[in-house]
């Protein structure tokens, strides 16, 4: 921020209740208040966020901060929600009491927050350093080691609080005691996201199909005024076609994160933790975990470097191996291109029902290994879960549209780079080598040129057409990516995939989403029907069938593929993060190998056992 003339970097440090180094996150932030992490210098000075709804517990951190001697303003936040409560401080007095500024401030409604930077800026210019009235050090009493320090916070809260909230009404307890319940309290879980992904299916369509009508003209407008051949065929199926596969499900993403940030603002995840955490107690993960399986609904990278919170290594490395089966955003596309796409394409609850039967299959998975490895490979008991549930408050649409904007903003790049680069790649990949026309092709082509001269113009463009899509699948199978589809198709065959998802599978090893572009680009390169009727990648996926004439795209297919991206790693990112937070590549390649034969037995499982079934 500027103040002054001047521009100050302001480095937001994790969120913590005390700086006893217990944790990672907590050497972290005392280091850097310390001025003792490598390349960074002590810092100008401390702003400490104070829950004013709970002075005294936030008091216990302050103690902490205060006693480094460091310039330090103290801020304390949620001001409009304390009101609301009945809760009055006195902010002369407590600044008296800490030695130090401190003001009243609302993040969610901006309230206080000039105050706050003037005296940022006043502090920057004249540092004080913060100088408290009572030293809340311990000095070796015989009961709690922290006694003295919550002694201290205790009777600061006592005497800044000029009246008392208050009491919650019986309203919030009733609505805990059926969120919370064992039974009760995962029934709603699951009801809660079956709604929300109906809303993503119900909403989200109408400005997919407006990106997608835009994707259309745009191939359109390059096809009328390009000359035939590779660099129009590159800016239509690689570049066009490849990013506008993917960037069609932006607007499923953007509402997923817009309500996932209403439902934490309400402080209703929480309870959510609250009732998972038995669950994952029984199956050894620690209560700290939930956090960062949560987070991994968004990416596994920010997941697995959030296990740092978990003290026990043992907990925090099965937390680490089992993240990446959440159904990160990456897997949203290819979750949608199944459902919504190939097998309900004109029922969003159906759809729905099953996006969060997929859903739930990564959380049993991640659970069910955890139980494993806590039996076998990481034996030991995990520690309890102390969560603090906030109170129930209206939600900010501010936060949900700047959360929903940056996730989509992260989509959009990743869209614009990796899988621009991988698009073109995959392009050049299915073109070249260029091959010969086969016989049959010569053979229709002088039937159409007989037809043209006897004046029947109609038969003769069918019979072109025909030509084109077998030329076309002759040049594909010939070409790089036809020769190493074809080289892995039988080891991928019993799960009903055929080269061409094969060469899907291999693309998306470095992004899971890219299979969505790779297919798009595979189904679609140089076709003159997509060039005139602008048919979805959904439609030409449906129409695509194997060498006997039968449907690629069967249920079982779909099932199938949908079971093998719920289960398989499919992200080098996290593997590259897996073995930085591990220190080893062991680990990460251990996490690469078990998740990648999971996903193959379990899809093999689904298609076999379905075809047996005998379901379509």
């Amino acid at each position: 921020m500027t103040l002054g003339g001047r521009v100050v970097e302001i480095l937001d440090l994790p969120g913590l209740y005390s700086l006893t180094s217990a944790t990672p996150e907590e050497v972290v932030a005392r280091d850097s208040l310390l001025g003792a992490v490598p390349g960074h210098a002590a810092p100008l000075a401390a702003v400490l966020i104070v829950d004013a709804t709970n002075l005294e517990r936030n008091l216990y951190l302050a103690s902490q901060v205060l006693e480094l001697k460091l310039p330090t303003l103290v801020a304390l936040n949620m001001m409009d929600l304390a009101s609301a409560q009945g809760l009055k401080l006195d902010l002369p007095a407590l600044s008296k009491e800490l030695g130090c500024p401190v003001v009243g401030i609302s993040a969610r409604t901006g309230a206080g927050l000039e105050e706050l930077r003037r005296l940022i800026e006043q502090t920057v210019d004249e540092p004080a350093q913060a100088k408290p009235s009572v030293t809340p050090s311990c000095s070796g009493c015989d009961g709690c080691p922290h006694s003295a320090r919550y002694d201290w916070a205790e009777g600061v809260g006592s005497r800044c609080t000029v009246a008392t909230p208050v009491a919650k009404g019986s309203r919030t307890e009733k609505i805990d005691q059926f969120l919370t319940d064992p039974v009760v309290g995962v029934v709603a879980f699951l009801a809660v996201m079956l709604v929300v992904f109906t809303m993503i299916f119900s909403i989200a369509q109408y400005p997919m199909d407006w990106i997608k009508t835009l994707f259309q003209h745009a191939q359109t407008i390059t096809g009328n005024h390009l000359p035939e051949g590779d660099f129009r065929s590159l800016l239509n199926d690689g570049v066009i076609g490849g990013v506008g596969g993917m960037l069609v499900f932006l607007p499923q993403i953007c509402i997923l994160f817009f309500f996932l940030s209403l439902l934490e603002d309400t402080g209703y995840l929480a309870r959510a933790a609250f009732v998972m955490d038995r669950l994952m107690r029984f199956v050894g993960l620690p209560g700290k975990a939930f956090v960062p399986l949560l987070s991994a609904h968004a990416c596994a990278i920010p997941a697995i470097m959030a296990t740092r919170v978990i003290e026990d290594r043992r907990d925090r490395l099965v937390t680490i191996l089992v993240a990446p089966f959440m159904a990160c955003s990456a897997r949203i596309p290819v979750y949608t291109m199944l459902a919504s796409g190939l097998l309900f394409p004109h029922s969003p609850l159906k759809a729905a029902v099953l996006f969060t039967i997929a859903y739930c299959t990564g959380i049993i998975a991640a659970l069910g290994t955890a139980w494993l490895f806590k039996r076998t490979l990481l034996k030991g008991e995990s520690r309890p879960l102390v969560l603090e549930l906030p109170g129930y408050k209206t939600p900010s649409l501010r936060t949900a549209l700047l959360t929903m904007i940056d996730r989509a903003m992260v989509f959009v790049k990743k869209a614009g780079s990796v899988i621009l680069l991988l698009s073109i790649l995959l392009w050049a990949l299915a073109t070249y080598p260029k091959s010969e026309a086969p016989a049959e092709v010569q053979t229709l082509t002088k039937q159409s040129e007989e037809l043209k001269a006897a004046g029947k113009e109609a038969e003769a463009g069918e019979i072109e057409k025909q030509a084109k899509a077998i030329e076309e699948k002759s040049a594909l199978n010939h070409s790089f990516a036809g020769r190493v589809g074809h080289f892995i198709e039988p080891v991928i065959a019993p799960m009903g995939f055929d080269w061409q998802i094969g060469v899907g599978i291999i693309t998306s090893l470095a992004a899971r989403e890219v299979i969505v572009s790779t297919l798009a680009i595979v189904y679609g390169v140089g076709s003159e029907a997509a060039e005139e009727n602008r048919d979805s990648i959904y439609d030409s996926m449906r129409k695509a069938t194997r060498a006997d004439g039968s449907p690629v795209y069967t249920t079982a297919t779909c099932l199938s593929l949908l079971v093998f991206y719920v289960l398989a790693m499919q992200c080098l990112s996290t593997l590259a993060v897996t073995r930085r937070e591990t220190g080893s590549w062991k680990w990460a390649a251990f996490q690469q190998v078990y998740m990648s034969s999971l996903a193959y037995v379990a899809a093999v499982i689904t298609y076999q056992s379905v075809v047996a079934l005998g379901i379509a």
